[in-house]
Formats: structure tokens, C-alpha cells, sequence
């Protein structure tokens, strides 16, 4: 049957002392905010926490930071605790929240260890380096060395490229101008051997030329020359070609042609008018005699008439005379020169 007396109360980690405050447990001593004496002023200084989480978070914190720059040496330092009020140490994050740090630690209480264990000396340098000893020091020293001496490679290279890009750059030049030389040179040579085949086809021309025309006369001195001014002639003007020679003389004709005049023509005295197929007319006159006769087909070097002194002269001379189809005069030295035949 139950009773109905209250249980008896469980025993009180506190008792009351003879001042009639509350006893404190015999285990763990645990301040409160009644137990702790308010600062004077307008500041209170915060509450104090454990040491072991802050601590941990900012030693952890001091070696990432160490090896990020690989800088401590404070292998010689004993460590030291460090505690946070609480304003600061309830906003700091959680040491495995850190990048780079959690993966070290399984949770607070084995997170002072890890940092303990790892000496500083260590911070920034690779295995292979701390393998052999070296501290962080040394090993800057050494990795500026190392980048000192790259800098200065890639800068001798620089150079050494720069180097040989102007060397290429020049010889690249001094080609082209022995390439443009070469050109020019051989555009002379071209020019040249054009202009030496060309003239060589005119003497060709003109040597094929002058087998088909001939020089009126084979003996002869030029006495008078076209355009020549004198009161002896009627127009004021020479209009033809004197060839002096001995009378009697043969006159040749100096192309093929058809014989259109033969006889006396006043001042010319006689005269014979040969003319080619291109109507050209060559005029023969002061003859002693006439050979041939009007309609009459004649070719080169066929004797035609005498040389005379017949008309108005001054002395034994063969008067030529070319003349267009048209009837107006030319220079006949000139169109002697044209047929290949120099007078």
C-alpha cells in the first residue's frame, strides 16, 4: 500500500554556511555573477571562460598564419595560454570552420595538442626541407636566391631573343637589298640584251631594206643639200639632193618601180620620174640622156640615164629630188637613210 509521505529529498550539492548563504559544491569551484564583484564606473570588465577553446582557436589561427608566410622562428618559445573576454571569444568562429584547419582537428579538446606539437620552425617549408634541417629563414633566403636567379634568366633570355631578332632583322635586310641589287642588275642585263636585239633586228631591217633600194649614183660628191636658201634656185629653197659627179656617168634606179616621165622639163633640163608601188616619186633631173621611156618597168640598180649638166646648173650634177604621192618634197638624205642606204 502506498504511503502517502512526501519522498525525502535528494541531498543538495549545496549547503547553507553560517552566514546563511549557499555552500559551494566540495567538487568544482564555478564563480557566478552574484559571487563577482561589479566593476565602479560606467565599464565592467567581461567574464573570463576556459582557456582551452580559445587557446586552441588562436593557436591554430597563429600557425596558419605562420605557414602562410613561412616567416616564425620561435622554436626556443615556451607557448602561452591565452584567454579572450567573452564579447570576443562568443563571436570567434569555430576552429574546424577554418579553411585549412578543420581537417586537423576531431574536435576541441584534441585541437591544443595538434598546435603544440607542431613547432613553428617548421612553418613554410617543404618536406624536403625540413627533412634537411632548414629553417624558415634559410628557406626564404634560399627561394629569393632561386627567383633572383630566374628573374635574371628570363631576363638574359629576353635579351638573347632581342638579340637575335635584330640579327635576323638585318639579315632579312641585307638580303632584300642584295635580292633588289640582283633584280636591278638583272633588269639592266634584260634591258640591255632587248636593246641589243632590237638594234640588231634593225640592221637586219635595214640591211634586207637596202638590198631592195640602191644609191643613184656609185661615184658622186654631195654639193647641195635639202632646204638649202640661194638666188640660183626659183623657190628661194634647195628642194632636192646634189650629187656631182663625172658626165656621162650611169644613174641608177634605187627601187623597182614604173617609169611616169621622160624628157625635157625646163629648168630641170632632163628629166625622169620613176615611181614606186607606194606612190612614192623620185625625180631625176639634169641628165645628159634618158634610157628608158614612160610605162616602162624598171628594178633596183637598172641604169636609167646619164649624169649631165642640162637646165639651169652650174656644173655636171645629178639633181634627186622624192616626192610624196601627193606631190609635196621631202628630205631625200633622210629617206635615203630610211631604205638602209647611207649617202
Amino acid at each position: 500500500m502506498a504511503s502517502n509521505q512526501p519522498a525525502p529529498e535528494a541531498p543538495s550539492p549545496f549547503s547553507t554556511d553560517s552566514y546563511g548563504g549557499a555552500e559551494r559544491s566540495v567538487g568544482e569551484w564555478n564563480p557566478t555573477e552574484d559571487s563577482i564583484r561589479p566593476v565602479r564606473g560606467r565599464h565592467r570588465v567581461a567574464k573570463q571562460r576556459g582557456l582551452a577553446r580559445s587557446s586552441t582557436v588562436l593557436g591554430v589561427g597563429v600557425i596558419a598564419a605562420v605557414g602562410a608566410g613561412g616567416m616564425a622562428t620561435a622554436q626556443d618559445k615556451a607557448p602561452v595560454s591565452i584567454s579572450l573576454p567573452d564579447s570576443i571569444a562568443d563571436n570567434l568562429p569555430d576552429a574546424k570552420s577554418l579553411p585549412g584547419v578543420g581537417t586537423f582537428m576531431s574536435d576541441e579538446a584534441e585541437a591544443a595538442p595538434v598546435a603544440a606539437a607542431a613547432p613553428l620552425t617548421t612553418a613554410g617549408l617543404t618536406s624536403a626541407e625540413a627533412e634537411q634541417g632548414a629553417d624558415a629563414g634559410e628557406a626564404l633566403r634560399a627561394r629569393i636566391l632561386q627567383q633572383a636567379e630566374q628573374q635574371q634568366a628570363s631576363a638574359d633570355a629576353e635579351a638573347k631573343a632581342a638579340a637575335e631578332k635584330a640579327a635576323a632583322e638585318k639579315a632579312a635586310e641585307e638580303a632584300k637589298k642584295q635580292q633588289d641589287e640582283a633584280e636591278a642588275e638583272a633588269a639592266a642585263k634584260k634591258k640591255a640584251a632587248e636593246e641589243a636585239a632590237k638594234k640588231k633586228a634593225e640592221e637586219e631591217r635595214l640591211a634586207k631594206l637596202a638590198a631592195s633600194f640602191s644609191l643613184p649614183a656609185a661615184s658622186y660628191t654631195i654639193t647641195s643639200t635639202y632646204g638649202q636658201s640661194g638666188a640660183m634656185w626659183s623657190s628661194g629653197q634647195h628642194t632636192g639632193l646634189d650629187f656631182a659627179g663625172a658626165a656621162g656617168s650611169p644613174l641608177k634606179a634605187v627601187h623597182s618601180g614604173t617609169i611616169t616621165s621622160a624628157g625635157w622639163s625646163g629648168s630641170y633640163g632632163y628629166r625622169t620620174v620613176l615611181q614606186l608601188d607606194d606612190g612614192t616619186e623620185i625625180w631625176y633631173a639634169h641628165q645628159s640622156s634618158i634610157d628608158v621611156s614612160v610605162g616602162q618597168k624598171v628594178t633596183t640598180g637598172e641604169t636609167i640615164g646619164r649624169m649631165g649638166a642640162t637646165g639651169n646648173v652650174t656644173g655636171v650634177h645629178l639633181h634627186l629630188e622624192v616626192r610624196t604621192a601627193g606631190g609635196s618634197a621631202m628630205d631625200p638624205m633622210a629617206w635615203l637613210n630610211s631604205k638602209g642606204l647611207q649617202v
